[in-house]
């Protein structure tokens, strides 16, 4: 198969918002987009022309109202349907398996901390070996109106060149500007009774930051041009993140791949961006 942006079809605004982001991003990457709509009860496809009612209509309709929309949207686009008589989470699995991006519809944080599909888009952000996009009802087409730039969330435990790339290429592909956030918890020796220690303080901001360089500093090289700015913060990664995402146009998100068995298989930083951010939210899988 030639590369694909796979969006998730549902038929609700959450849905329809994810296939118009993931759209422009095909467009940017020169890609093929695939619209992707799974349901166990669809039917098979009679072998011969039947007099008897289309049990897939609606299906059908949703995903060819979705491409026509697109396309008006997007003429030289190469969009194609497909309709999988499979378990929705399956299915997207699947087809992220083979795709460079999956893009999902989501409702974020409501009364019943609901997905589109349920808890579908939790699993597959969870488990696709590739990068899953979330992206609200509301978002503007491509994700990134005016000048809004790309935040991605540091941890700075380990390797996260998979996640840097990916931030890297979506903010110079836009030209907008790239942050890099990294939120640091004070450890209880840095709490006095009066507050924090700054001499404490200042230690641990000073070690972060150059930490956080060292982690960009061959990224920067390679994106000579574009404007990367570096940030610390000493207070939870969870809501050092939630906070940098406010007007964000993208918010990049790490998880990973090898955690302990009985780990969530998303870490905090990543559950409060897909909570919270009002901007779609990319989570990269990486080691």
């Amino acid at each position: 198969m030639d590369p694909v942006v796979t969006v998730g079809l549902d038929g609700s605004p959450e849905s329809l918002a994810a296939a118009r982001w993931a759209a422009d991003e095909a467009q940017r990457r020169r890609l093929t987009l695939r619209l992707l709509h799974a349901w166990p009860m669809l039917a098979p496809d009679p072998a011969h022309a039947s007099s008897e009612p289309d049990q897939n209509y609606w299906a059908k309709k949703l995903v060819h109202t979705a491409r026509a929309e697109i396309l008006a949207m997007y003429p030289g686009l190469t969009v194609i349907g497909e309709l999988v008589a499979d378990d929705a989470q399956d299915a997207l699995l699947r087809a992220a398996a083979e795709s460079e991006i999956t893009v999902l519809g989501s409702r974020g944080l409501e009364s019943l901390q609901s997905y589109f599909l349920g808890d579908v888009s939790t699993a597959v952000v969870g488990r696709a070996e590739r990068p899953v996009v979330l992206v609200r009802a509301a978002t503007h087409r491509g994700g990134l109106p005016g000048a809004a730039g790309v935040v991605v969330a540091l941890k700075l435990g380990g390797p996260c060149d998979d996640l840097l790339a990916f931030a890297f290429e979506a903010a110079a592909a836009r030209g907008v500007p790239l942050r890099a956030v990294h939120g640091e918890t004070l450890p209880l020796h840095a709490h006095m009774p009066w507050g924090a220690d700054h001499e404490v303080t200042r230690e641990i901001e000073r070690e972060a930051r150059t930490r956080l360089n060292l982690a960009l500093q061959r990224w920067r090289v390679q994106y000579p041009d574009l404007d990367v700015v570096d940030s610390v913060t000493l207070e939870s990664p969870a809501r050092a993140v939630a906070r940098a995402a406010e007007g964000a146009g993208m918010l990049v998100v790490g998880r990973r791949m090898n955690r302990p068995a009985l780990a969530p298989c998303l870490g905090s930083v990543a559950q409060a961006a897909i909570h919270h951010a009002r901007c779609p939210v990319a989570v990269v899988p990486h080691d």
